[in-house]
């Protein structure tokens, strides 16, 4: 049997990732994220796949294949762990600009087909959630900081 390694999980929380690990990290996750969007209403459908393909092109400049996406929203990481519970794992480690990035991708995927099923708004929202995103933050909205003085 083997035993627990703690220190990757220990590192994860208190190391910062690096340039190249945070792309990657919002890489993995935006795929994962709009991967099992396709599958939210119960109903996975080519439309979808091939816009999922087309959004993370737009984003993230990757050609992923058909099955991959198929895959992914497929994966057995599901049986395993909840996506609730992945999502809020990585968005530990993730930039607020790219958990935004997601839920906007996000919310261009579910609509490909013109209409929004409850199911879908369940996702969206609980993805929103999982990301602890505000709603100023989805919708783009940042802060002002001022100086005084200036």
């Amino acid at each position: 049997m083997a035993s627990p390694n703690l220190s990757s999980v220990l590192n994860f929380f208190q190391s910062e990732l690096s340039e190249e690990e945070q792309n990657a990290l919002a890489q993995e996750v935006m795929l994962m994220v709009l991967a099992r969007a396709t599958s939210a209403d119960t109903n996975i459908k080519d439309v979808e796949i091939e816009k999922v393909r087309e959004v993370l092109k737009d984003h993230l400049n990757v050609d992923y294949e058909a099955a991959d996406v198929r895959v992914a929203a497929n994966s057995e990481l599901y049986m395993n762990t909840p996506l609730k519970k992945y999502l809020r794992f990585r968005a530990i480690k993730m930039r607020t600009e790219d958990k935004v990035e997601t839920v906007q991708a996000l919310a261009e995927v579910i609509n490909v087909d013109g209409r929004v099923s409850s199911l879908e708004i369940d996702f969206f929202n609980d993805v929103a959630e999982a990301l602890a995103l505000t709603p100023a933050e989805i919708m783009g909205l940042n802060q002002e900081v001022s100086v005084r003085g200036s």
